[in-house]
């Protein structure tokens, strides 16, 4: 196969990707056919599939659009795949022009592509760390450099808690970022729903035990206490479509049919 231009010399083309398949999903063009056939097995099982990726990336946008209103111009997007549709700077620099976005991802092939992708920009850094190894995470100089300003900083957790385990105890990773924002800070976050689907929870949980990325659904009273000391804008975790819509005609009838939960807080 021919190596397009987006494509960082020494990436294997040959495998499916796990950040690559997350853009096909959400209809973008950085993925190749064997990304494309792993994500046509996944939706014979999980045929919502490109329906939740796409309202979870429709909170990202609301979100990032909602914080950078409220004044924040420091991002810090932990769990970033591919930055290509509907990317973080491009949101928040639509209302704030000026500003900053570090990029976190664990896949060295998300980093890779994200490098590519956002070379020349002084205002956005990638990062390969890994939100099960914070501290690590934190003291990486872009992240320190982002949280030493004493300025707010909007943390995104979307759609990354629910790869970590209970055992590694994601509350309490949570917990460790907060302690290190500046006030007026905020997190937004979004995560599998153990309650939307419960007919389909197990069958889902078993897809993604047959990849590297495991996943743990959760309730909502779970989700809800990674917010500790965080104050909840309205309304809350709720269903992802129900977070602020453009459009609350939109919402439809039965938004806890997508299979996740969103929200977000602002640290005093």
């Amino acid at each position: 196969m021919r190596r397009p231009s987006w494509v960082p010399e020494g990436t294997d083309l040959d495998k499916p990707n796990a950040a690559r398949v997350y853009d096909y999903y959400l209809g973008g063009s950085h993925n190749f056919e064997v990304d494309r056939e792993m994500a046509r097995k996944a939706l014979a099982l999980w045929p919502e599939l490109p329906q939740i990726m796409r309202s979870n990336r429709a909170f990202l946008r609301r979100a990032v659009t909602f914080l950078a209103e409220q004044g924040i111009t420091r991002f810090l997007d932990i769990g970033s795949g591919i930055p290509t549709f509907g990317a973080v700077h491009e949101i928040a620099r639509a209302v704030r022009p000026r500003a900053k976005v570090v990029y976190v991802d664990r896949d060295p092939v998300a980093v890779a592509h994200s490098r590519l992708l956002l070379e020349g920009d002084p205002d956005s850094a990638v990062v390969q760390a890994d939100l099960r190894d914070v501290e690590d995470l934190l003291g990486r100089p872009e992240v320190a450099a982002l949280l030493a300003e004493g300025e707010p900083v909007a943390v995104l957790l979307v759609a990354v808690a629910h790869f970590v385990s209970d055992d590694e105890d994601p509350w309490k990773l949570v917990g460790t970022i907060r302690d290190r924002l500046p006030a007026g800070s905020a997190l937004a976050l979004s995560h599998a729903s153990l309650e939307a689907r419960p007919d389909q929870a197990e069958d889902h949980q078993k897809l993604y035990r047959m990849t590297p990325t495991p996943l743990t659904m959760r309730t909502n009273e779970q989700v809800t206490a990674m917010f500790a000391g965080f104050r909840l804008v309205e309304p809350g975790v709720v269903p992802l479509p129900r977070w602020r819509p453009d459009q609350p005609g939109t919402v439809g009838e039965h938004p806890e049919r997508i299979a996740g939960v969103a929200g977000v807080g602002f640290r005093p």
